[in-house]
């Protein structure tokens, strides 16, 4: 069966802004342009927006997607089973925190008696599961499995107290770099205390520190706009490649 752009938006529950879009930045072009000059999709466009679809549900950016849909060495059996295995994770986050937001009524009703370390623990796993789902798969294949179970396991067993100095440092680390940014010298006593809280932020999760490891990470903040996202939302400016040249100078 073949739609119109309109047909198709419809369908699909989205805008034919969206649609068109897609097309501009190819990633979902039209099977044809008909003599009215209207965009037509066919059956092959259709499962291919409901691919783009399941991918956008687990927060995926676009460049990203755009790069799994036309890899032709994923088949589109592999993209669901991947999709179906990242979307039970993000139903795990959830049913974790609804578990966990239970508990905490009946914990202010006086029905039981919760722990500090109960009240944080589905944020912890949280965390894990996000991580998992939105960065398992480059950081296995940059540290295998062996590093990415035990940086797990010493993330879930961190004490609250532990899990809160590591908030806190990455939100200080935060500040200073935009605080660099503003005037970028790396040789600079703030520099360094950057490039110190990374390396002691990492130490939470890490087994062991190596400087090797650290430039890698750097690279893949570059990399892969995921990675980048993560610090530059946080500091509402651009400050990845200025953390990857401060790791860079002090791991030289």
């Amino acid at each position: 069966m073949k739609y119109t752009i309109k047909k198709l938006a419809d369908l699909a529950g989205v805008s034919t802004r969206t649609l068109r879009y897609y097309d501009q930045i190819g990633l979902l072009k039209p099977s044809e342009i008909n003599d009215s000059n209207y965009r037509i999709y066919n059956e092959k466009n259709v499962n291919k927006l409901q691919q783009i679809m399941f991918y956008r549900a687990l927060d995926f950016p676009l460049n990203r997607i755009k790069q799994l849909v036309n890899d032709p060495g994923i088949s589109r059996l592999e993209a669901l089973k991947e999709q179906q295995r990242l979307l039970k994770i993000k139903r795990d986050e959830l049913d974790g925190l609804l578990t966990n937001i239970d508990v905490t009524i009946k914990d202010f009703q006086g029905e039981i008696k919760m722990t500090d370390s109960e009240k944080f623990q589905a944020f912890k796993q949280e965390k894990l599961e996000e991580n998992e789902r939105k960065f398992g798969q480059e950081i296995r294949e940059n540290y295998g499995e062996r590093t990415v179970r035990d940086a797990n396991n010493k993330f879930a067993n961190l004490t609250e107290e532990k899990y809160q100095e590591m908030n806190d440092l990455e939100a200080q680390l935060i500040q200073n770099l935009v605080e660099l940014k503003k005037h970028p010298d790396l040789d600079s006593d703030l520099a360094r205390t950057i490039f110190e809280e990374h390396k002691q932020w990492l130490t939470y999760t890490w087994s062991k520190y190596d400087k090797n490891m650290h430039r890698g990470l750097a690279d893949m903040y570059l990399q892969d706009e995921r990675f980048a996202k993560y610090y530059d939302d946080k500091a509402k400016t651009k400050v990845v490649k200025l953390l990857r040249d401060v790791i860079y100078q002090y791991t030289k």
